[in-house]
């Protein structure tokens, strides 16, 4: 008989670094799609998709024979040493997907945080600067320079100090918090006022809907005024479409619904299917300032993971992802407000696509977070066989990143899952 969840958790906690945070105690045997069985046999329907990762669900057969295909090639012979022609077309896929008009190149690697550190070694070596301008409440990875790009504290960066310097942090124009867009650019003239002058910054990078922010979005009209001042001061303007990416807004690049070109985007997560794979795609005007070498690593752009990138960016047009999003977007948007009037505790309820957030107050009132609310409703959907995620600057977020290929079916059993848990714990909440 196989190991329990509670046996591997016992293994888990004796062997794995406690650094490494898991949201539910569930040691997952096998999934299709939506849908996740563990190892007692107890099914679960995933509303996290890993993390933004299964934009395309999990184990999606064209994905799946894509990589077997690769597998009886070669794995891996590096693309410095020797290289192979699936890493060429993909680059040539998503040069041409990118919304910039200009000639682009494409730098492959294997994780987000990887990603937004070489757009940032691409920015300086480009601009011949070294400062760099993130947001509060951005999550760029947890690489060192990740970490100073990174506007949250806790967890990510508390004790891991000193960070590299030159890199500063503006408010993130948020409503829900009270930053309006005037505020966040005003912060802006700010740091140039005040902090380092604006032809010594490299780059300004920017999620254009914040990932472990808040699923907080910036508006088309800011996100123009950002890059007018990027393009008044020579700054490269690098967009972190890392979780937002491959459809998940309801177009391939949430940065298009604001009608903004940026010179480079980091992008990730759902862009293999599962598979480990991070790129860098912009001008190639910038690029062309980097000498052979200093771009690259021994794993970056593997074969297999392209074959998977492959086949998504094939499913993008032939299963209507975009569209897909949008709908489901405007299905969970409705069906989140009816709960919102039933239940107080749902602050608000936003989202672009289906990247859809509820933000979880005492009373309806926003400037009373409620991060505890939040972690019980985490775990109650576990226990009822619903996966989600949390996130937000005070931790009182739950997102939504459902699988775009999951069938209505299961979407609206997992939201009746969500109901029931907010029902319970309402009539349960703890006296203080």
């Amino acid at each position: 008989m196989g190991q329990t969840n509670q046996q591997w958790q016992e293994r888990r906690v004796e062997a794995v670094a406690q650094g490494v945070g898991n949201a539910l105690p569930v040691y997952i045997e096998r999934a299709r799609n939506a849908e996740l069985w563990d190892v007692e046999g107890r099914r679960y329907i995933d509303f996290a998709s890993g993390i933004a990762v299964l934009n395309t669900g999990h184990n999606h057969p064209a994905v799946i024979e894509a990589v077997k295909a690769q597998l009886e090639c070669f794995t891996h012979p590096c693309f410095q040493v020797t290289p192979y022609g699936n890493y060429i077309e993909l680059a040539e896929r998503l040069n041409a997907l990118v919304p910039i008009a200009d000639a682009c190149q494409t730098l492959f690697l294997s994780t987000g945080a990887e990603a937004v550190e070489n757009a940032i070694k691409v920015a300086r070596i480009a601009t011949g600067r070294s400062a760099v301008i993130a947001f509060r409440g951005a999550f760029h990875g947890r690489t060192l320079l990740g970490m100073a790009l990174t506007g949250k504290v806790q967890p990510y960066k508390k004790g891991y100090g000193p960070f590299p310097a030159g890199i500063y942090h503006a408010p993130y124009p948020a409503a829900w918090l009270g930053v309006s867009d005037t505020q966040a650019l005003a912060s802006l003239a700010g740091i140039f006022a005040a902090d380092v002058a604006p032809d010594d910054v490299a780059a300004i990078i920017i999620e254009p809907v914040q990932g472990e922010g808040g699923f907080y979005a910036a508006s088309a009209h800011f996100l123009q005024q950002l890059r007018a001042l990027c393009d008044k001061h020579g700054i490269v303007l690098v967009v972190d479409e890392i979780q937002s990416g491959f459809c998940r807004t309801g177009k391939t690049f949430a940065i298009e619904h604001a009608g903004v070109e940026p010179d480079l985007i980091t992008m990730a997560k759902s862009l293999a299917g599962g598979f480990p794979l991070a790129a860098v795609v912009g001008r190639r005007t910038l690029f062309d300032k980097a000498l052979p070498g200093g771009l690259g690593g021994t794993y970056a752009g593997s074969p297999v993971a392209i074959a998977a990138a492959l086949a998504v960016t094939d499913l993008i047009e032939r299963e209507q992802l975009n569209e897909k999003a949008r709908a489901m977007g405007e299905h969970l948007i409705a069906r989140l407000t009816q709960l919102a009037a039933d239940y107080p505790c749902i602050g608000d309820v936003r989202g672009v696509g289906a990247m859809v957030a509820i933000e979880l107050v005492e009373a309806g009132d926003p400037q009373r977070p409620d991060p505890a609310l939040t972690q019980r409703l985490v775990q109650e959907a576990g226990r009822q066989g619903l996966v989600l995620l949390s996130c937000g600057v005070r931790a009182n977020v739950i997102r939504f990143l459902i699988p775009l290929t999951a069938e209505k079916e299961i979407v609206d059993e997992g939201l009746n899952i969500l109901s029931s848990c907010l029902k319970m714990l309402q009539n349960t909440r703890p006296a203080k």
